[in-house]
């Protein structure tokens, strides 16, 4: 009986320090296939995470900035809107050494500018047109496109011309445009025959009208910004205007602001017929203009809509002789428009003309 008791507390103890030995041994199974905590900030799930502290990237963001700005340009490009109009449309292209013919490449219907047309706008060159060459020659600018350039309707065959002619002119050093096709010299567009002689320009005009000028002799061509709108989006329209009995200076744009623009043209402006210049002085490429106070908002303070001032200074600048403006009321200084700036003191033509996309 005593080897018996003496046997059964051996296996007891035994049994016990194995019983013991496998709870250690699964204690630590499970720390080992406990799974690591996931940070799903890089899975693009937001953490609150208030308490911790943000990495140092000022050095890296001032120089991703920097990069980005260096590597795109803003230009201008002249497209189509829903009223058939040559509209100037600013957008951000990659910079490159051939911006002229980069410009041109995103007036083709089809191309790179698809993906960011504003709604209601369109390309104008037509599907498939490859600029084979350009080349400078002093301030003119010599484009060879290829036989698509004359796939295009024949109503739209002005349109073309002017937006050709607009978004190369916005160029430093050019004035004129000269037209090839495979190599051989344009004189005339080929499809409806529209003359262009041995180059195009500014002077040439954009989306023309002609009005009532029964003497065209004794009438001049002014460019004057007008408004329209699609849906939530308000842009800038330039139109050449014939008006008789003035000349292109500051005293016939604004003649062609108070006359409006064409009837049935779907543009409006902010300009009251009650409006008068009383002066204006130009002096080194600034004008100083005095209104009466129809050219304010209507409220108590002396304030001028953004809008209006666009639109004056845009058609102003398109003289060459105009560089700046200034705005009084009634010989008054203390104008100012929309965002408190004084007007008074020179304003320059905006820089980015209907931007899009940033």
């Amino acid at each position: 009986m005593r080897l018996r008791g003496a046997i059964f507390t051996m296996l007891l103890l035994l049994c016990m320090i194995i019983i013991s030995g496998c709870g250690f041994g699964f204690e630590k199974s499970l720390k080992e296939i406990d799974p690591p905590k996931v940070d799903y900030a890089n899975e693009g799930e937001e953490l609150d995470d208030s308490n911790a502290e943000a990495p140092d990237t000022t050095e890296e963001t001032k120089d991703g900035d920097s990069e980005a700005s260096t590597n795109m340009s803003n230009r201008e490009l002249y497209l189509l809107d829903s009223n058939g109009m040559v509209v100037p449309q600013t957008v951000q292209l990659p910079a490159v050494e051939g911006a002229a013919k980069q410009a041109l490449e995103y007036l083709v219907i089809d191309g790179p500018v698809t993906e960011m047309l504003p709604n209601g706008f369109q390309a104008v060159l037509p599907a498939g047109t490859m600029v084979q060459g350009i080349n400078q020659v002093d301030d003119t600018l010599v484009v060879d496109f290829s036989e698509e350039f004359k796939d295009y309707a024949a109503e739209h065959e002005k349109q073309i011309l002017e937006a050709v002619t607009w978004t190369l002119t916005q160029f430093e050093g050019v004035k004129n445009v000269k037209i090839q096709i495979n190599g051989h010299d344009q004189t005339e567009m080929p499809v409806n025959g529209t003359p262009i002689g041995e180059n195009v320009s500014r002077s040439n005009g954009i989306n023309n009208e002609m009005g009532n000028v029964v003497d065209v002799s004794n009438s001049s061509a002014v460019t004057v910004y007008f408004m329209a709108q699609n849906n939530d989006y308000t842009y800038y329209v330039p139109v050449t205007k014939r008006i008789e009995g003035v000349k292109n200076d500051v005293n016939g744009v604004i003649t062609g602001l108070l006359e409006g623009p064409p009837v049935h043209s779907g543009l409006f402006s902010q300009f009251s017929k009650d409006l008068k210049l009383l002066d204006s002085v130009i002096k080194d490429g600034l004008v100083t203009l005095d209104f009466n106070e129809a050219i304010l908002t209507g409220s108590e303070d002396m304030v001028l809509e953004q809008e209006l001032l666009n639109s004056l200074v845009l058609s102003l600048t398109e003289n060459a002789d105009v560089k700046e403006v200034a705005i009084t009321v009634d010989g008054h200084e203390e104008v100012v428009d929309e965002a408190g700036n004084i007007v008074s003191e020179p304003v320059s033509r905006p820089v980015e003309v209907n931007k899009v996309g940033f």
